[in-house]
């Protein structure tokens, strides 16, 4: 399959720079997993989409401000550290610009002096280790002095840094938010609850991968990035009791399912407890074991992300769904509209 059969053209107008006020006011597009036919409603109307003894998976992890801005204290030159994958010790893997301006011994200053980070190791493309030092408590400074790493085609500043989180996110560890969940507050979770549907969390922290292009034109031929992922005994149980009495397990966001799929392609179609690294990549012909229905955003073309979304129900009802959207003025990307690729209903608890 060609990477170029999940191309389109997006007019640039239509890319979300700003979240809504409102969390749930965005739209929602329902996508028929089976027919393909098309609803047009509001992100509110997701509660009457689901049905009682259904499971709803959402991500917690929580988005680092991981962006730092500093000066190389030799030169004074700025320096831009953007913290990847924490390895222990107060040191970092972290990526930076310019990359060259920096050798191993450097020290940048953040924050007239409050955060320092000594260089202590090289990595390709950009990628240097540093040792962090400072006093007090680091993720408190990290929350004073950081921005949020916002996706590269987000030019807008984000004014409020916590419209860049979920209301369930917990789990330090991200530099990207898992945007369809950016959609929910507490409000409508307790609707959802209220109705007889479940709710479940799973955590898995995404990187900055998530945003590379595929650069291949095979998609066989691509190679995901890898993720660490953590399911608890209660989402395992929850989950599998849901699919033991016939009920639906929903994703929010492709995190969710690349997540579930994970572990229930390892397990038979269970889910177990477990943490680890995942690479997994879902694109058409991918059998599913876990997952039944989706909500998710609208995302870039040719990328790893709607080959998922299109496996879940046909590349050409995506496509035809993304093509409606455009004509439609949905909004894109992370602060985008959302769309539900609606499994089948199945008979009531």
């Amino acid at each position: 399959m060609d990477v170029n059969d999940f191309d389109f053209d997006l007019p640039e107008s239509l890319i979300a720079q700003t979240p809504l006020q409102d969390r749930t006011a965005s739209r929602l597009m329902v996508l028929d997993k089976v027919t393909g036919d098309l609803r047009h409603k509001k992100f509110s109307n997701i509660v009457d989409e689901l049905q009682k003894g259904d499971l709803l998976v959402l991500n917690d992890t929580r988005v680092l401000p991981a962006r730092l801005m500093g000066v190389k204290e030799e030169t004074g030159a700025a320096i831009e550290v953007l913290l990847l994958k924490e390895q222990g010790s107060d040191e970092w893997e972290t990526l930076v610009k310019p990359a060259k301006r920096i050798k191993i011994g450097n020290i940048v200053s953040f924050g007239e002096g409050r955060l320092k980070a000594e260089c202590t190791g090289i990595l390709e493309q950009g990628g240097r280790v540093f040792k962090f030092i400072y006093e007090g408590i680091f993720y408190e400074i990290l929350d004073e002095l950081g921005n949020m790493p916002l996706p590269p085609y987000i030019t807008e500043t984000l004014e409020d840094k916590e419209r860049y989180q979920t209301v369930f996110a917990k789990e330090r560890g991200s530099a990207a938010a898992p945007t369809a969940g950016l959609h929910f507050t507490d409000e409508i979770l307790d609707t959802i609850r209220q109705k007889g549907v479940r709710i479940a969390f799973v955590t898995l922290h995404v990187g900055l991968g998530t945003f590379r292009p595929v650069s291949v034109n095979t998609i066989a031929d691509h190679t995901m990035h890898s993720e660490y992922y953590n399911v608890s005994e209660s989402t395992a149980d929850a989950i599998n009791a849901t699919k033991a009495n016939g009920g639906r397990v929903i994703a929010v966001g492709t995190t969710s399912a690349r997540t579930l799929e994970t572990i229930g392609t390892a397990n038979a179609g269970k889910i177990v407890p477990s943490s680890g690294w995942t690479s997994i990549f879902i694109f058409p012909g991918y059998e599913f074991s876990i997952l039944d229905g989706l909500l998710t955003n609208f995302h870039l073309p040719k990328s790893t992300l709607i080959m998922l979304v299109s496996a879940l129900s046909t590349r050409e009802h995506v496509i035809s769904a993304y093509e409606k959207a455009i004509e439609e003025n949905y909004r894109f990307f992370s602060f985008g509209d959302a769309m539900f690729i609606k499994p089948p209903e199945r008979k009531e608890f």
